[in-house]
C-alpha cells in the first residue's frame, strides 16, 4: 500500500488510537516552540491538525500541508479558524507557498516517509523570512535502528508504513548545506529511565547570521 492510501486509511483512527509517538510529539512542539515568537507558520504534514489547534493559538496564520485528503478533511471538521487553511500537497515537489512568507515551518513525524532531506531543507529556507525558524520533530533513529517505524491496526492486522531511515548527521548535513544553524536540540523519552532509548529528536534551525 501507497503511504498516501495508508494515511488515508488510518486517518479515522489516527486521533483516538493508543500512540505514544503522537502524543509526545504533541508534548514536545508545545514545550519547545512556546518560547518562540511567530506570525506566519507553515505545518508540513499537518495530519488531522493535531498541532495545528495549538499553532493558531500563538499565530495569526498557519497554512497546513499534507498529501492526505482524508486527514485534511478531519482537520478541516475539527478547526474552525478563518486563521487557518489546509492544501492537499506533494512535500516531495515545490511546495505552493510563496518565498518568504513564514516567520516559522514545523515538520512533524513526516521525514522519515521523504528519502531527500536536502530538497526539503531547500524548500523552507526559500519560504521562511529573514530570522525564520524551521522546527523538526521526528521519530529518533536510535528507535528506527531497532526497527520502529510509523505503523497502525487494521481489521486485517497490524500496518506498516514505508520509511526512511535518517541518521542525526543527515539532518545537520542537509541543514548545513541549505545555509540552516542548529540553534536547538532535545530528545524525548517516554520515561526517563536510565538505558531508556529515546522516542523522538527534535531541532530548532534558523539561517545563517540571523539567529
Amino acid at each position: 500500500m501507497s503511504i498516501e492510501k495508508s494515511y488515508n486509511s488510518w486517518a479515522e483512527q489516527y486521533d483516538t488510537n493508543e500512540n505514544k509517538t503522537r502524543d509526545l510529539d504533541k508534548k514536545a512542539t508545545v514545550e519547545t516552540l512556546s518560547k518562540y515568537n511567530f506570525e506566519n507558520v507553515v505545518e508540513l504534514g499537518c495530519g488531522t491538525g493535531k498541532n495545528s489547534e495549538w499553532l493558531i493559538t500563538k499565530a495569526k496564520s498557519v497554512i497546513g500541508l499534507d498529501f492526505s485528503e482524508e486527514m485534511l478533511n478531519i482537520a478541516k471538521s475539527k478547526i474552525a479558524s478563518n486563521k487557518i487553511r489546509f492544501q492537499i500537497t506533494d512535500l516531495k515537489k515545490p511546495w505552493p507557498i510563496e518565498n518568504n512568507f513564514a516567520d516559522l515551518i514545523t515538520c512533524n513525524l513526516t521525514l522519515e516517509h521523504i528519502k531527500d532531506l536536502d530538497f526539503i531543507f531547500n524548500q523552507a529556507l526559500q519560504k521562511l523570512k529573514a530570522n525564520g525558524k524551521f522546527f523538526v520533530c521526528e521519530l529518533h533513529p536510535a528507535r528506527q535502528y531497532l526497527g520502529s517505524k510509523a505503523k497502525y491496526e487494521t481489521e486485517k492486522g497490524t500496518e506498516e508504513l514505508e520509511v526512511y531511515v535518517h541518521h542525526l548527521s543527515d539532518y545537520l548535513d542537509a541543514a548545513k548545506k541549505n545555509s540552516f544553524n542548529l540553534i536547538e536540540i532535545n530528545e524525548w523519552f517516554d520515561n526517563r529511565r536510565e538505558n531508556e532509548v529515546p522516542r523522538l529528536i527534535s531541532f530548532v534551525f534558523n539561517k545563517y547570521g540571523h539567529q
